[in-house]
């Protein structure tokens, strides 16, 4: 699988900061972040310190100076054929992909995979695989059988799908990190969110939710030794916060003293957060590669 790298650099294995671009739609009336045209948003994602964005306006992130990166849902062997020369041309970075429905069969899942790892080859270009709810990556069992066969593959770890739609916690945690490791030792691309056992995304620095946010943490941590035990000089991992609305399920909604939903949180002040909590989990990774 064709890996992120910085062209031409010499500087050591570095963690990015990113961001989704749908983490700014639609912020709540409360929220400090960025809620005018699509400019002042991008121009806002750059004075925060984020250094690139998913699903971004390319010419706007080139003006700003922010990286791109793709994501795409593909259903078929070919989809990709029309999608990775856009991507070329428009100087995104990488991408990440919904791969499948999570119906298919082991061959019909490994025509996928094989299509996608030749087509990252083929256009030198990385690619991604989610670990996402409604995908061939649904199942952590599935999944860890998948990498046998296919050791090359590259993930986008989002593990609030399986946090939540596969209740981690019940029973070992411990020994699931530990069964988990040859996906973790493969991610390359993480999407910032955390869920506990029954929401999809929730607060963190709440106190109901600090265990699960411990959890996430000692994820990403070894999913980034993972990813230093094997990068080159020049090679970067991407963290992109990915706080979504409640449009889409993901924020939790409460009513107001006047009966109106809102947000619970912030998604924007949430995402200056998760900058802090990932930078801590890169250098406890760092500590514990020596």
């Amino acid at each position: 699988m064709i890996k992120n790298t910085n062209d031409g650099s010499a500087h050591p294995p570095s963690l990015r900061l990113d961001i989704n671009y749908l983490t700014c739609d639609n912020l709540p009336a409360f929220s400090i972040g960025p809620k005018g045209n699509d400019r002042e948003k991008h121009e806002a994602i750059a004075k925060a310190g984020f250094k690139g964005i998913q699903d971004g306006d390319p010419k706007l992130c080139k003006e700003f100076g922010l990286n791109l990166t793709a994501h795409a849902r593909v259903n078929q062997v070919g989809d990709l054929a029309d999608l990775l020369p856009r991507w070329k041309e428009l100087n995104y970075n990488c991408a990440t992909i919904h791969l499948g429905w999570g119906i298919e069969s082991d061959k019909q899942t490994d025509d996928l995979v094989s299509d996608v790892l030749n087509s990252s080859e083929k256009y030198d270009f990385p690619i991604y695989i989610e670990t996402h709810r409604a995908t061939i990556t649904q199942d952590m069992f599935r999944t860890v059988e998948l990498v046998k066969r296919f050791p090359e593959i590259r993930f986008n770890g989002d593990f609030s799908h399986w946090y939540a739609g596969q209740e981690m916690v019940y029973g070992d945690i411990e020994s699931k990190w530990e069964f988990l490791a040859p996906v973790f030792d493969r991610v390359r691309f993480l999407h910032g969110r955390i869920s506990n056992p029954g929401c999809i995304q929730v607060v963190v620095n709440s106190e109901e939710n600090q265990l699960y946010v411990q959890h996430f943490k000692e994820m990403w941590i070894r999913s980034l030794l993972g990813f230093l035990k094997s990068a080159s000089l020049g090679d970067y991992i991407s963290f992109t916060v990915e706080l979504l609305k409640s449009e889409y399920f993901y924020a939790r909604t409460f009513k107001d003293k006047d009966h109106n939903s809102q947000e619970e949180s912030d998604r924007w002040q949430q995402a200056l957060l998760y900058q802090n909590m990932i930078m801590d989990c890169w250098e406890s990774a760092k500590l514990r590669l020596k």
